[in-house]
């Protein structure tokens, strides 16, 4: 983006979908055994953000910083091996590794329910926000206005609220 010159912002916060560690072999994190295997997501941000929730639960430690990855692993007290994956694969290897940490979007499509299935969830006050982006020179333009107000809406809220019970949430 930046090569090409394009100048974006943001002009509204509109859902979040936080990710989730499921496991068909275990109840709760405690249960883990010393090695056990836990899936991540592959890319940059949503693998970064997968360790942060495994350390946020006391399973590892990791540097402090936006885009670690297993590298940035200071502790690992269950000797944990992270494997790392394409995200949308997460669901479908369930049942070979002893957990995976998967996004609500791969989660609903695989008939999990986030707010039911998840052992742990990211909660509602997650940086990971799904924004309304454009040009900063748009920002101002009467569409993208509309657009912000419409996805900023009451009715929108409901629907979220009403469609997603929690496995998406309103960031606004």
């Amino acid at each position: 983006m930046k090569e090409k010159g394009y100048k974006l912002t943001y002009t509204s916060k509109v859902h979040i979908e936080p990710m989730g560690f499921y496991s068909e072999k275990v109840k709760s994190l405690d249960e883990l055994k010393d090695g056990a295997v836990i899936a991540v997501p592959n890319d940059a941000t949503n693998g970064a953000r997968a360790l942060k929730l495994l350390a946020k639960n006391k399973l590892i430690e990791v540097k402090d910083g936006e885009l670690i990855t297993k590298k940035d692993i200071t502790k690992n007290p269950k000797n944990i091996v992270i494997k790392e994956m394409n995200a949308e694969q997460l669901p479908t290897v369930l049942k070979d590794v002893d957990g995976a940490v998967i996004n609500s979007n791969y989660a609903l499509t695989a008939n999990l329910n986030p707010t039911k299935d998840a052992i742990v969830i990211e909660s509602s006050d997650s940086p990971y926000v799904n924004i309304i982006a454009c040009r900063e020179n748009n920002k101002d333009s009467d569409k993208i206005k509309a657009l912000s107000e419409a996805m900023n809406s009451k009715e929108v809220k409901k629907f979220i609220q009403d469609e997603y019970k929690g496995s998406i949430v309103p960031a606004f």
